[in-house]
C-alpha cells in the first residue's frame, strides 16, 4: 500500500471517529460529556494552527541550512543568472 493510501485509509478512520464523538455519538471515556462537548469543536482549529506551525518551521529550516548544500547553492545561482541574461536579451531592466 502506498504511502499515501495509508494516510488517506487513517485520516479516514480518525475523520469517522472524530465525528462519531462530536455529534455523541459514541462516548469519551473518562471525560465528561459537558467537557468535550467544549473540546472537540477545537480540534480542527488545534490541528490547523499546528500544520501552520510545521509548515513555517519546516520553510525556516530550509532556508537556514540552505548553504549546507554548496551545489544546490551554485545551481541556484547560475540559473538566476541565466534568468537575469535572457530577461537582458528580450530588452527588460533586470538591476
Amino acid at each position: 500500500m502506498a504511502r499515501a493510501h495509508r494516510v488517506a485509509a487513517y485520516a479516514s478512520v480518525f475523520l469517522a471517529l472524530y465525528l462519531l464523538a462530536l455529534f455523541s455519538v459514541i462516548p469519551i471515556p473518562l471525560i465528561d460529556a459537558d467537557v468535550s462537548a467544549h473540546i472537540l469543536p477545537l480540534i480542527p482549529w488545534w490541528l490547523l494552527v499546528a500544520f501552520g506551525s510545521y509548515s513555517l518551521w519546516s520553510l525556516g529550516w530550509g532556508v537556514f541550512t540552505f548553504r549546507d548544500c554548496p551545489e544546490a547553492y551554485h545551481e541556484l545561482l547560475k540559473e538566476i543568472n541565466d534568468a537575469k541574461n535572457d530577461l537582458r536579451g528580450m530588452g527588460v531592466t533586470v538591476d
